[in-house]
């Protein structure tokens, strides 16, 4: 058992939840929760993943790999693109969220679990998250939130409960590779995804590949930006994601910003 205050909160927070379903996608927070969930309510937790157009095919399969290490029960549940998301909203999180986790509620019913949780952590709340009010009008439980964990801590513990995803770099589902009221087309999805998958393979880990229709503005930690800064490197990533359907390709000089199409939004 770790002696930790708030890891031991949170064990308790699920054990008195009894029986729960965890919205599950393989990152960092996510996976700790539901490791933390195994050990409190044994086979009481059943996963949940999304597969979605904007939800990356590699992201999935690692959902697959942890839940199927954890001994969790496990559904995938797919989620299109709703109408009410097409042309890429503000508040297109919120919209997609309610969606989203309103069939998760109903296969809770369904199936006898009380509650749904997530793993919205402690630092969450400081930035621009929509969905976070279509959670609270469902009453999805966050149970990281409510104990306060921060996502430092939760890598630390993730560490000591020797989880490999301790280091994973931030992701979010591809939604937030284009800007607001642009349409939503799968085929750009397919394009961010091989170029982002690419970028990985190349030794890249914080990426994000911001699609302008034909343009691809390329976003990555300003720690690796020398390593971009070559010239027969720089060749073979344009060359590489042109393939993938894009006509242009940029770097973003300001480096990885989480939410970077946040500052577009109007006050």
């Amino acid at each position: 058992m770790i002696n930790n205050e708030k890891y031991i909160n949170l064990v308790n927070c699920l054990k008195n939840m009894e029986k729960v379903i965890l919205a599950f996608s393989g990152g960092v927070d996510s996976t700790f929760l539901l490791k933390v969930a195994k050990q409190a309510l044994g086979d009481n937790i059943k996963a949940v993943t999304i597969q979605s157009p904007y939800i990356p095919k590699w992201e999935i399969q690692e959902a697959k790999q942890l839940v199927k290490e954890l001994g969790v029960a496990f559904e995938i549940l797919e989620a299109p693109i709703i109408d009410e998301i097409r042309n890429n909203p503000e508040n297109r999180c919120y919209l997609c969220k309610k969606a989203v986790f309103s069939q998760i509620k109903a296969i809770a019913q369904r199936e006898g679990y009380p509650y749904v949780i997530d793993g919205t952590n402690f630092d969450d709340i400081g930035d621009y998250r929509p969905g976070l009010k279509a959670l609270r009008e469902l009453n999805i439980k966050s149970p990281l939130l409510e104990c306060q964990l921060s996502k430092p801590e939760i890598r630390s513990l993730s560490k000591e409960l020797g989880l490999n995803t301790w280091d994973k770099p931030p992701y979010a589902c591809l939604l937030t590779r284009i800007p607001y009221g642009n349409e939503l087309k799968e085929e750009d999805f397919v394009k961010i995804e091989k170029a982002e998958k690419y970028m990985m393979d190349r030794g890249f880990r914080a990426i994000r590949v911001r699609c302008h229709d034909n343009l691809a503005r390329i976003e990555v930690d300003k720690k690796d930006m020398d390593k971009l800064f070559n010239e027969k490197l720089l060749e073979e990533i344009s060359g590489k994601l042109k393939e993938f359907g894009f006509t242009y390709v940029t770097l973003d000089l300001e480096g990885y910003k989480v939410g970077s199409f946040n500052a577009t939004i109007r006050n």
